[in-house]
Parts: C-alpha cells; structure tokens; sequence
C-alpha cells in the first residue's frame, strides 16, 4: 500500500495542488493538520481514501487530535504533535508509540522533515508543504507491505 502524508500546508493553495497533483495515485493520502480545511479540498479532489487529524492552527475544529489507522497489519499512530512538545524531543512521542503498540508514528508541527527509527518505531515528520523552515517544501511517502516499511521524503 502506497501512503502519501502531508503536514502543515496552511492554505496555500498552490501547495495543495501540487499535493494532489503529487498524490493521485496514491492508495491513501494523510494529512497531518494546519489547516483542515486544506484536507477536505484533499477529499474533494482526490479518489484515494483521505484521513485527517487537526493541529494547533486549526481552532475550533471538531476533528480529532489523534487517529490510529492499521495498514498491512502496522499500527500507524497519527497526531500533529503540539500535544507532544515535538519541537523540543520526540520522547514524548516515542513513550506514546510504545503504550499504543504503534509500528509507525506520523506527526508534523516543526515544519522540518525527518524520518527516525527508535526501538522498532518509524517516526516520521513529512515536514511543511506550504512554510517549510528546512528549506524544502517536502511530503512523506510511505510503502507498506506487510512487515516491510520503506519511509522516504519528497521535495515537492
């Protein structure tokens, strides 16, 4: 299964169409929060399955904080990670991977990509699309076949 995971594109509007553009023949696209709204044009436009979670720009949502999807039989544990104190350590979301059991932690908030693998778990931050503070507009994609994950970072 091909996963497209995207973070923080903050209504841009150009971004967004080269996140569809980027994702179309995807089986399932992430969008990690700031702004929601950017995930329903996701929805709208796109045929893959589309799932969401809201960050800390997206006030009043009543979409949830987290989600837990399984894929392929991994547990993938989705937040935007303000609730994690992400731009400081990832401990805190690391002890939160391990209580949920969770094979692959998507979060994004620091708006800088990275892919780590910690005591079994990916975690993995597909950056910002829109207001990238490492320089790179960048997505994560993400190939699950059964136990077999291979994360990686797309400039877009």
């Amino acid at each position: 299964m091909l996963l497209g995971v995207v973070s923080d594109t903050h209504r841009d509007e150009c971004t967004i169409k080269k996140v569809i553009e980027e994702f179309k023949n995807f089986d399932m696209v992430i969008h990690l929060g700031d702004n929601v709204e950017d995930a329903e044009v996701l929805r709208e436009n796109l045929k893959e399955k589309v799932i969401f979670v809201r960050g800390n720009c997206d006030i009043g949502s009543k979409n949830p904080l987290e989600l837990i999807e399984i894929v392929e039989g991994n547990k993938i544990f989705i937040t935007h990670g303000h609730k994690y104190n992400v731009k400081n350590t990832l401990s805190n979301l690391l002890y939160r991977a391990q209580e949920l059991d969770a094979q692959i932690v998507l979060f994004g908030h620091t708006h800088v990509s990275e892919i780590e693998f910690e005591q079994g778990i990916w975690m993995i931050n597909p950056g910002s699309a829109a207001l990238p503070r490492d320089m790179h507009s960048s997505v994560a994609i993400i190939e699950i076949q059964q136990e077999n994950i291979n994360a990686s970072i797309k400039l877009i």
